[in-house]
């Protein structure tokens, strides 16, 4: 499979924008030249009166009425608790949970399936046997692996060598620029070792990286603000300056700037990021045009380090 280099991200999708909202966001996506969309079967369970599966319920009702399946590569998960009987990786909820995802969205397959937390009290190759069943029947294409450390893809990918079993081809974790230290420890060189796909979450920090909040005040600004009240320190607002100032010279935006540092990292194949207008997407799509030189990348590295004076190589694509 081969995916352009921003993913949208489906969580929005029923939750911050409505059902108009979400198809045209869907159709201007795709009409854009992109087309891998990422969604979980529990979005958007966290809203009073939802019970998860809202957000694959408009994609599927998307892909009935603009007939562009084949134009999509369609990414969901499973394992975040959906209900008391419905969490975890055993095999008999993962097959149960892949139909009902799949009668969500509409489809015959979905391209990639992915466990949306580790289930440690689940042998790995119980896990990857439902995936093997899956993939048999056609009704999976490949898989990934979110929120995984990388003692855990270490065993998942041993397990699937020795058991003839499917791997993870993906790893999706949270890293942007105000999130580095997780990812950077360990999983970055792992994924490039064995060649597995990144597709990070919240490449703009929960609309953080944006620009739009730089104080208290504004955290009113949205629904999602009080997530990022975390950022609002030193070290945030050192970001943000750094994104002013290579935005400022590039013509571009924050998040076109913030977007494109993820995209010249060797190690990611494509950011995921949400928005909840066209407007917003249409500026979120521009980031897939702009290259950040070496200058650029060193400075908003040495920017988001942990502190003012460590001081990063410059990162740029292979």
């Amino acid at each position: 499979m081969s995916i352009a280099p921003l993913m949208f991200g489906g969580n929005v999708l029923g939750w911050t924008a409505d059902e108009a909202t979400s198809f045209a966001l869907l159709d201007a996506f795709v009409d854009g030249g992109f087309n891998a969309i990422d969604t979980a079967d529990v979005y958007s369970r966290w809203i009073p009166g939802h019970t998860g599966g809202e957000s694959e319920t408009i994609i599927g009702r998307w892909l009935q009425r603009s007939g562009k399946r084949d134009s999509v590569v369609l990414a969901t998960k499973v394992g975040t608790e959906m209900g008391p009987d419905r969490k975890g990786l055993r095999a008999a909820y993962i097959e149960r949970a892949a139909e009902a995802s799949l009668q969500r969205l509409r489809s015959d397959r979905i391209d990639l399936y992915q466990s949306h937390r580790d289930d440690t009290g689940t042998p790995q190759e119980e896990t990857l046997e439902a995936y093997r069943r899956l993939i048999a029947a056609g009704k999976v294409r490949a898989i990934g692996a979110s929120n995984f450390s990388v003692e855990r893809l270490t065993t998942a990918l041993s397990a699937s060598r020795g058991k003839g079993l499917p791997r993870y081809e993906t790893l999706q974790p949270e890293y942007n620029l105000c999130v580095r230290g997780a990812f950077e420890a360990g999983p970055e060189a792992f994924c490039l070792e064995h060649g597995l796909g990144v597709i990070p979450y919240f490449g703009l920090a929960s609309g953080f990286l944006t620009g739009k909040y730089r104080s208290k005040a504004d955290l009113k600004k949205s629904e999602r603000g009080e997530d990022v009240e975390k950022f609002l320190n030193a070290r945030g607002l050192r970001v943000l300056a750094g994104l002013d100032a290579v935005a400022a010279r590039l013509g571009a935006t924050p998040a076109q700037v913030a977007l494109a540092w993820l995209m010249a990292r060797p190690s990611i194949t494509a950011p995921i990021a949400s928005a909840t207008s066209v407007v917003q997407l249409q500026e979120l799509m521009g980031a897939a045009h702009l290259r950040l030189d070496a200058a650029a990348m060193a400075e908003l590295d040495q920017a988001s380090a942990d502190s003012p004076s460590r001081r990063r190589q410059p990162t740029t694509r292979a």
